[in-house]
């Protein structure tokens, strides 16, 4: 999800190609005069300006009196339902700061820097910080809300208090340096400052911090014994069918029974028995191997999966934290070769194979050491969504690999639901039950509207007489996943980012955010459109061409017989990104409007108490006219919609014809833009409280286009964000969170 400078790199390290319910009673005010509102900082009420759209509602008040009939029985008062996406649309902007509708307030609670306990130095701001191991750390990205009751304890019905677990990807980069954290912008060659190189690794992982509503003011917690951080050298164990595998031995666990960390952070879940999951995305670009590796490794398999993960042989790392020295925690770094050990024992060879995969932690109980759930593959991972539970069935998890041509997965439990794990005091044992033992699937999705999930498993002969890779047992196909997939001959997609599962009906949404190798007239390291991928076109930015898919789409699918562990779905696109005025036979197929507009879709969440499907954007393609947004949509279901024909023109005459499956085209009703967040930022993370009045979002890398060179120069400064919305000491920008409430105390959305 995290871009690079563009002075760094014309390459998105996301966009990599290594694979050649009815809703309760709501009450609002009739006739309710709303009013232009500032963006505050949390609990201190520090205001700056905001602009909002104007917006009208009216509805009836349960308070009112009833009304008078000319009988002596009196009618009773109506009972009013909720309106969803009842706001006026907010609209395009450029603007540095958090835009959201006229009766709606966001207030700023949780930045890169804030300290989580009372001996830690308050921020300031100016590159000299350190501690970050006890701070929060950089690129809020995916998050969940775990409630709190009074005396401390967990609960799923508390609203003014709770857990805020928070990952935290990656930093802003500016060659090797993360220019922001530095006093002086960093050093930009080898070898790298031991200094700068630990700063720089802390803060990497998840932040777990409490927040608390006052009156009407949220504010984190900064002295809870609940705050702590998971940075990339925490220990972590190795659980499921990869743990013990000799794939897994390095210096550091010679039993490869655990690993030091998490990487990358991006997408999250949240399990069914109250666990935080954390998905680790862009993980292979950390490590480096030296020029000579292959020989060294004398054909072994394993130069296989390094180059179909990304990491040739004599590959830059991103950041160069292996030069820091010859300590364990900068060694790790380089996955060369180097020990005379058959096993890796004495090296880190396969030190890469214990990152990529959805990582399992209790938020509540820092005594409970973080697990690595093999079982679910690894790879690229984003978000991890738990399809509706149903007691006395297996559970599933939907996923994703976030790079051009992957794919979307599936993980089905041994298990099957039992109601009383819902309140398990023991979160990880329930997640050893659940999450150690199953199916991987992957999608193969068919021209005709359906699709199959492949199982990935030696029984399948296509996996075990796979000749570009001989898969030894379950826990080589689950390390090497993408091999595995490759095998099948599963359906390559355009960068599988978050997924959702829509509360109401169990269909499961996938946001496919882009993919610039897409062609109707494909070279050798492109691929043509197909029906789930249909689009290939010249998006224009300014004078620059975009080719390929650079708007997105959002493909929806639908389970077969059998529910969570069916091997057949159908599905659908939901939605197409796109400009409101682009060509509406090739490009803009859903329709949209000025007010629906978006591009690169990659956060995906369903509202559990609204049902409300809200669409987060990571764009490049659309940010000369506007800064990355939230959608707010009421979905319908997969084959609302018709089939439509493509006919792309060839260069050499002809077409190339591609039907695909669009859902029905949304209305002003049914779809319209929330939030546009400052510049350069990229809109992720969302979760609710439990009365869904209180809304946490997440912006990410605000003025990550500004140049090293100007960092001297806070007026040369893409973004100030959030210093210029009154929070916190310094200019220069930091990833934040913020809460987002309804100024009648309403639920978002509504």
């Amino acid at each position: 999800m995290n871009k690079p400078n563009d002075l760094v790199s014309s390459i998105d390290p996301d966009d990599i190609d290594c694979n050649d319910s009815p809703n309760e009673h709501f009450n609002t005010v009739l006739n309710a005069r709303l009013s232009r509102r500032s963006l505050l900082r949390g609990g201190m009420a520090s205001a700056a300006t905001a602009i909002f759209g104007a917006v009208g509602l009216s509805a009836c008040s349960s308070d009112d009196p009833a009304p008078v009939a000319p009988t002596p029985t009196p009618t009773p008062t109506p009972v009013p339902t909720e309106k969803l996406l009842a706001f006026n649309a907010v609209p395009k902007t450029l603007a540095d700061m958090v835009t959201v509708p006229a009766g709606y307030t966001a207030s700023v609670i949780y930045a890169l820097g804030d300290p989580l306990n009372g001996t830690t130095p308050a921020y300031k701001n100016d590159g000299t910080d350190d501690n970050f191991d006890t701070r929060a750390g950089d690129h809020h990205d995916g998050m969940e809300f775990y409630g709190l009751s009074a005396n401390g304890t967990a609960t799923t019905s508390s609203s003014d208090r709770g857990l805020l677990a928070v990952n935290h990807e990656a930093t802003t980069d500016a060659k090797l340096s993360s220019f922001f954290l530095h006093a002086n912008g960093g050093v930009t060659t080898l070898p790298r400052p031991v200094a700068e190189v630990d700063k720089e690794v802390a803060i990497h992982g998840v932040s777990v911090v409490e927040v608390k509503k006052t009156g009407a003011a949220w504010a984190y917690v900064k002295e809870s014994s609940f705050n702590r951080r998971i940075t990339p050298l925490t220990d972590i164990e190795l659980s499921g069918p990869a743990r013990g595998n000799a794939l897994l031995v390095t210096k550091y666990s010679p039993t490869a029974t655990k690993t030091r960390g998490t990487l990358n952070n991006c997408g999250t879940g949240k399990s069914p028995w109250g666990s935080f999951l954390t998905g680790e995305e862009n993980w292979s670009g950390y490590f480096v191997r030296g020029a000579a590796d292959d020989a060294a490794r004398a054909g072994d398999k394993s130069i296989a999966s390094l180059k179909r993960y990304g990491r040739n042989q004599g590959a830059a790392s991103r950041h160069g934290w292996e030069s820091a020295g010859s300590d364990d925690k900068y060694a790790r770094w380089d996955i060369s070769k180097k020990g005379a050990s058959a096993d890796g024992s004495d090296d880190y060879r396969n030190e890469m194979n214990g990152m990529g995969y959805i990582v399992e932690m209790d938020p509540y109980d820092k005594s409970k050491s973080a697990r690595k759930r093999t079982a679910l593959g690894r790879y690229a991972h984003e978000s991890a969504a738990f399809g509706n539970p149903v007691v006395g069935q297996q559970l599933a998890v939907y996923m994703g690999d976030d790079s051009r041509n992957e794919y979307i997965y599936k993980f089905v439990s041994t298990a099957v639901w039992a109601a009383a794990d819902a309140s398990a005091s023991d979160r990880m044992a329930t997640g050893d039950k659940y999450l150690d033992s199953g199916k991987l699937y992957v999608a193969k999705i068919n021209a005709d509207g359906s699709g199959q999930w492949i199982e990935l498993a030696m029984s399948n002969a296509a996996i075990a007489g796979y000749s570009a890779y001989k898969f030894a047992d379950q826990a080589d196909i689950a390390i090497n996943a993408r091999l595995a997939a490759d095998a099948v001959g599963a359906t390559k997609m355009d960068r599988p980012e978050w997924c959702s599962v829509n509360p109401a009906n169990g269909e499961i949404y996938y946001s496919l955010t882009n993919n610039s190798n897409r062609a109707v007239d494909p070279s050798s390291s492109q691929l043509a459109p197909d029906s789930s991928n249909p689009r290939a076109y010249t998006d224009m930015k300014g004078s620059s061409a975009q080719t390929g898919n650079p708007n997105g789409h959002i493909l929806r699918m639908k389970e077969g017989a059998g529910g969570s562990a069916a091997t057949s779905f159908t599905w659908d696109v939901y939605l197409f990104g796109a400009e409101a005025g682009a060509n509406g036979g090739f490009v803009n197929l859903s329709n949209l409007t000025a007010d629906q507009d978006f591009s690169s879709p990659d956060g995906l969440a369903f509202s559990p108490y609204t049902g409300i499907c809200w669409i987060q954007t990571d764009d490049g393609a659309y940010t000369d006219v506007t800064n990355c947004m939230m959608l707010a949509a009421v979905p319908g279901t997969v084959g609302d919609g018709a089939k439509v024909t493509l006919n792309h023109p060839k260069a050499n005459g002809g077409t190339l014809a591609v039907d695909t499956y669009v859902g029905k085209k949304p209305t002003a009703e049914t779809l319209k833009r929330f939030l546009v967040g400052p510049v350069g930022s990229e809109i992720t993370g969302i979760c609710e409280t439990p009365d869904g009045k209180s809304m946490f979002i997440n912006i990410q890398h605000p003025g990550e286009n500004t140049s090293q060179a100007n960092l001297a120069d806070p007026s040369k400064y893409t973004s100030q964000w959030p210093s210029n919305a009154g929070y916190g000491p310094g200019k220069r920008p930091r990833s934040a969170t913020i809460v987002i409430t309804k100024n009648d105390g309403g639920r978002i959305g509504s």
